[in-house]
């Protein structure tokens, strides 16, 4: 663990109720989920070059 990053709990998203959504709503689910998805990979690779930006660094 960095100590200078924040300690981050651990918050998984509450299963949606698949059964009660109709065709268009879980399509429309769908998108947000594979949204959210693009976000959080966007996400990872900016931290992946961050990091080896400073490995680099610190390498020399």
């Amino acid at each position: 663990m960095d100590w200078d990053e924040p300690r981050t709990v651990k918050k998984r998203l509450e299963p949606a109720n698949l059964e009660v959504m109709g065709v268009a709503e879980l399509t429309e689910y769908v998108g947000e989920l594979q949204a959210e998805i693009a976000r959080v990979r966007t996400t990872i690779a900016a931290k992946e070059k961050t990091r080896a930006g400073a490995e680099a660094l610190f390498r020399k």
